[in-house]
């Protein structure tokens, strides 16, 4: 019998905002007063530096981004620097992966790939994994940063997880934000976009709603979806 799962779309939230939202679900998913869930949206232009930051591959002043209109987080997920802004679709799966399902946590990441490279595959465009690196790329080019957190339960055994994908849709989205900053602190490869690879315009609510279909045949949910993202809290 396939789980359900809370699904929401919101066009626009700032980062702190679905910053502070997650850790309100993890805490109710812990505790078993809220389903498990996926948040899709985007973000205003958003800097975020995760728990194995290196400075340096910030490549502006605060100076600089606040001219810019960057805002800068540092967080608790894995990884490095990475880009949020309109014409990507963030994702962040709440989930949690306990002792009965096994803690297989380097196979949740594999599966987040997956959800990606599965959705790549329906465009006619072949998404793959790089060997020592996290993400979807296309050919030499990172199409999709993943960074997660795992929440270790404090009233059950095991996990819920955070924080997660950042899939580029709009074409040029790497002359954007992307140029502030070396990307997961990667110098040796680039990065590109769903509309770049297809050469074709893609409405934002559309994947979100193609991205679902793939996330919970991955994931085996079945998903619950609200329009607006208060309905979930």
């Amino acid at each position: 019998m396939r789980k359900a799962l809370d699904i929401s779309y919101t066009p626009l939230m700032d980062y702190g905002e679905a910053w502070d939202l997650q850790k309100k679900l993890v805490c109710q998913i812990d505790l078993g007063e809220q389903r498990e869930s996926l948040l899709l949206l985007q973000h205003p232009p958003t800097y975020t530096m995760g728990v194995q930051k290196h400075p340096e591959n910030l490549l502006l002043s605060k100076e600089q981004l606040k001219e810019q209109g960057i805002s800068l987080f540092e967080i608790d997920r894995g990884g490095d620097i990475t880009y949020h802004g309109p014409g990507q679709l963030v994702g962040y799966p709440l989930l949690l992966l306990n002792g009965q399902e096994g803690l297989d946590l380097h196979g949740y990441l594999r599966d987040l790939e997956q959800v990606i490279i599965h959705y790549l595959a329906k465009n006619d465009v072949e998404g793959t994994r790089k060997q020592g690196y996290t993400g979807v790329w296309v050919g030499e080019h990172k199409i999709c940063a993943i960074g997660v957190k795992f929440n270790r339960c404090r009233h059950s055994r095991g996990f819920v997880t955070s924080h997660g994908f950042a899939f580029n849709v709009t074409a040029g989205i790497q002359n954007k934000g992307f140029q502030g900053i070396i990307p997961c602190g990667i110098q040796d490869f680039g990065v590109t976009s769903l509309e770049d690879c297809t050469k074709r315009e893609f409405d934002m609510k559309q994947v979100a709603e193609e991205i679902i279909t793939s996330f919970t045949q991955v994931f085996n949910y079945e998903g619950i979806r609200m329009d607006e993202i208060k309905e979930a809290r």
